[in-house]
């Protein structure tokens, strides 16, 4: 846990740059190929948008980290078991985000989905890229297949508001670079600046009012490269915090997924179709405007991606106080979410508010 050196924090700025540049330049191309190719994201039963939107930005995002990686790689002169490994867990990535585009474009089974990013899961534990926190090989390799699928769709979830999935992976892979460094994790802490740069550079045209999203392809890509940045972080401490860590980094798509699901199986509601009952939609179903709930989701992720530092860096004792702490605040909000009215039992089966509202103005 040694102070990071210039020379380490200059190579990390460098790759945020160059990925945020990357994909500052690339997302209005990606707009405009859209826009001639059609790949559009149209209004539907379950979207809050009321315009076709372009949704090809994930493709700059994935060009984006990708460049900025492998160069930063290349220039650190890295072992060739570490680029190995970074390729396998780009190869990875990439794969996930070609899953995604073909989700927009044409759909996929729900059961295909959840099955190649259960194969993504293997193929990070086959690159030693894998939770290892009880020394049990199969309660481990569990484990890390319910934290990779888990968070993947997560952030695939999150991606429900203009700017909402973007400027959450922004803020989360900063903390997993900050971290990451202050542990002497070079690479580790390179890859989760060049995820935060590429997000970051997006977030130009898809902030409300969105000129583009991300869809699919870029959410299932921050996805699992989060859920592998998370299981890359090496803290050497008990279980418990190095469980923590990551899993407070994480929290905000982490409780919006229990949040819907939860609320969705106790209504009757397959936890797999779209909705409009997700954090942001109750905290805009309460009165906010689009760009103050996103701004306060930001900041909730930011406070516990602050939180998750402190409780790297203190002691056992007061790490387990400052968690249950937390735990007691999300408890409440969650508690206070879950209360706000998004559904509409008034005929007998469950419906969406906003979806009830549209079919009765049409």
């Amino acid at each position: 846990m040694d102070a990071v050196s210039a020379t380490t924090l200059l190579q990390s700025l460098a790759a945020f740059a160059v990925a945020g540049v990357i994909s500052l330049v690339l997302t209005p191309l990606a707009i405009r190929a859209a826009l001639r190719l059609g790949v559009l994201d149209r209004p539907g039963e379950h979207k809050s948008h009321s315009t076709p939107t372009p949704y090809l930005g994930g493709v700059a995002i994935v060009v984006a980290v990708t460049l900025a990686i492998v160069l930063a790689a290349v220039v650190r002169g890295e072992e060739l078991a570490t680029l190995t490994q970074l390729l396998g867990l780009l190869g990875i990535a990439l794969t996930m985000a070609l899953t995604g585009l073909v989700d927009d474009l044409r759909g996929l089974p729900v059961a295909l989905r959840f099955g190649l990013q259960f194969a993504a899961a293997l193929g990070l534990w086959a690159l030693g890229i894998r939770v290892e926190l009880t020394g049990v090989l199969a309660l481990d390799l569990g484990i890390t297949v319910v934290w990779t699928v888990g968070i993947t769709n997560a952030l695939n979830l999150l991606d429900n508001m203009d700017g909402l999935s973007a400027s959450t992976a922004t803020i989360a892979s900063l903390w997993f670079g900050v971290i990451a460094l202050v542990n002497g994790q070079v690479l580790v802490g390179a890859l989760a600046f060049a995820v935060a740069g590429a997000a970051a550079g997006f977030l130009r045209d898809n902030r409300p009012p969105a000129r583009i999203y991300m869809g699919d392809a870029g959410s299932l890509f921050l996805g699992v490269m989060l859920a592998a940045l998370g299981m890359q972080l090496s803290l050497g401490r008990d279980w418990l915090i190095t469980a923590a860590v990551p899993v407070l980094i994480l929290t905000v798509p982490v409780l919006d997924t229990l949040l819907v699901t939860v609320a969705r199986i106790r209504h009757g509601i397959s936890p797999f179709q779209g909705g409009r009952d997700h954090t942001s939609h109750r905290l805009v179903r309460v009165g906010l405007p689009v760009p103050v709930a996103v701004g306060l989701i930001a900041i909730a992720s930011l406070a516990h991606g602050w939180v998750a530092l402190l409780v790297f860096r203190i002691d056992t004792t007061s790490a387990v106080l400052l968690l249950g702490l937390t735990a007691l605040f999300d408890l409440f909000f969650f508690a206070l979410l879950a209360k706000v009215p998004v559904y509409d039992n008034s005929r007998g089966r469950d419906l969406f508010i906003g979806e009830r509202e549209r079919r009765r103005d049409a």
